[in-house]
C-alpha cells in the first residue's frame, strides 16, 4: 500500500542514518525486506547474521530506535536465517 511504502521510506532512512553506522563497528549491517502495516521485517548481515547477541540487537537496539522515531511501527521482524553466517560477531 501507498501507507507501507511511505512508512518504509521513513524506516530505511533511520536505517541508513542511525542503525547500519552504529552497528558497523562489529562488521554488521541491517537490510530492510519489508513492510506490512505496523509490522517491519529486516534482515541482518555482516557480523549480525549467526551472532549469539543478533536478538538483543535486534530488540534493544534496532526494534527500539525504529519505535522511539517511529511509534506507529508495533514490531520489527527479523527474516534473517542466522545459521548461514559466515563470520558471526560473537559465536553462537
Amino acid at each position: 500500500t501507498p501507507e507501507d511504502q511511505a512508512l518504509g521510506n521513513q524506516v530505511q532512512q533511520l536505517i541508513d542514518d542511525m542503525i547500519n553506522p552504529a552497528i558497523a563497528s562489529h562488521g554488521g549491517f541491517i537490510t530492510l525486506v519489508n513492510v506490512k502495516g505496523p509490522q517491519v521485517f529486516i534482515t541482518m548481515g555482516g557480523g549480525c547474521q549467526g551472532c549469539a547477541a543478533s536478538k538483543l540487537t535486534l530488540k534493544a537496539g534496532v526494534e527500539r530506535m525504529i519505535r522511539e522515531e517511529l511509534p506507529e511501527v508495533s514490531e520489527v521482524i527479523d527474516i534473517t536465517d542466522h545459521t548461514m553466517g559466515d563470520n558471526p560477531y560473537y559465536a553462537q
